[in-house]
């Protein structure tokens, strides 16, 4: 099976131990599960997170939940070579949600969950695609989540080329 199956097999696995009531993580994964995770690069809460959002929301979807791991997984396999931080950004350092960059309020807190999201480095506290973060992305353009990671991941540390960018797809 490929990575990207096994992912959606998982995805509808967890989905159906959810709808049981289910909520604690050590019901949804197998040693299996944890170790095929761990090859990507993501973490079982980010996953759950998804999983949980989805039932309870109806988004994000099963493919956007795919293409953001995806784009984690290139990240990790391709900038990282397959070591995974030990760094961890907590909710107390993450910008405020009145922070602006070049006037875009909330920009500076999704920016920075991005990108402890590409280095796996979110708490488990926090999640990259969450409603605020979703409000956010579908607000400023309609950019999709895994588009808005490959930004980031393309400009680097230039958050006035992200901003810029993310201007642009209001106009």
């Amino acid at each position: 099976m490929t990575w990207n199956d096994y992912f959606l097999t998982l995805f509808d696995s967890c989905c159906a131990t959810y709808r049981t009531g289910a909520r604690e993580l050590d019901h949804f994964f197998s040693g299996e599960d944890l170790a095929y995770l761990s090859t990507i690069g993501h973490q079982p809460r980010e996953f759950f997170d998804f999983v949980e959002d989805f039932c309870d929301d109806g988004m994000p979807s099963a493919s956007t939940a795919l293409l953001v791991a995806a784009v984690r997984r290139d990240y990790f396999l391709t900038i990282q070579k397959g070591i995974t931080s030990s760094q961890v950004l907590v909710a107390d350092e993450l910008p405020t949600f009145g922070d602006e960059l070049d006037g875009i309020g909330y920009l500076p807190r999704v920016l920075a969950k991005a990108r402890a999201k590409l280095r796996g480095e979110l708490d488990p506290d926090i999640m990259f695609c969450c409603g605020g973060d979703r409000k956010f992305l579908r607000t400023h353009g309609g950019i999709p989540p895994a588009d808005f990671l490959r930004h980031v991941w393309a400009v680097g540390d230039n958050d006035h080329k992200l901003a810029a960018w993310v201007k642009s797809r209001m106009e």
